[in-house]
């Protein structure tokens, strides 16, 4: 029985390689120099640290523009408000990663009312899709990608 996964997720090297061009960045460029701003990037929370606001949002543009050249949907960025206090301002970006519980029972909601006749299962932080026919599967993809979901999706693991 044909099935695919539908997943959401992103290379954590990237990402790591994606801050680290932006460190380097903002190291060379004239407007930060003796500011003090950095990046770090500890598991999945990219952490942003400079002394305004305007300079965050800079570093902001700068992150982003360097996880789309890596390959990351910046869609899976979820950013904190930042947070400014005396001459220090910093902000939280975190990098969501995998289909929660109340997310992916919205998607096997849509799947279901569609009438397309698969079966889709919770599997963990992912959703399993099987039917009998590919072109069903096919069309469940074509669903998925017009829906408004706030995750990026990627569909892997087709099997005939």
């Amino acid at each position: 029985m044909p099935s695919f996964d539908v997943v959401s997720e992103f290379d954590a090297h990237e990402a790591s390689n994606a801050v680290d061009q932006a460190n380097r960045e903002v190291g060379t460029r004239f407007d930060f120099k003796g500011t003090g701003s950095e990046y770090t990037l500890d598991g999945q929370i990219i952490s942003l640290k400079s002394q305004t606001e305007f300079q965050l949002q800079q570093m902001g543009d700068i992150l982003r523009q360097k996880l789309a050249k890596r390959g990351i949907d910046i869609a899976c960025l979820k950013e904190d408000p930042p947070q400014v206090s005396g001459n220090e301002a910093r902000q939280q970006i975190t990098l969501r990663q995998g289909i929660d519980t109340p997310l992916a029972r919205e998607l096997v909601k849509k799947i279901k009312a569609s009438k397309i006749k698969v079966q889709a299962a919770i599997q963990g932080e992912k959703l399993r899709v099987s039917g009998k026919k590919r072109d069903d599967l096919q069309a469940v993809i074509q669903l998925l990608k017009q829906a408004d979901v706030e995750l990026p999706l990627q569909y892997d693991n087709f099997r005939d």
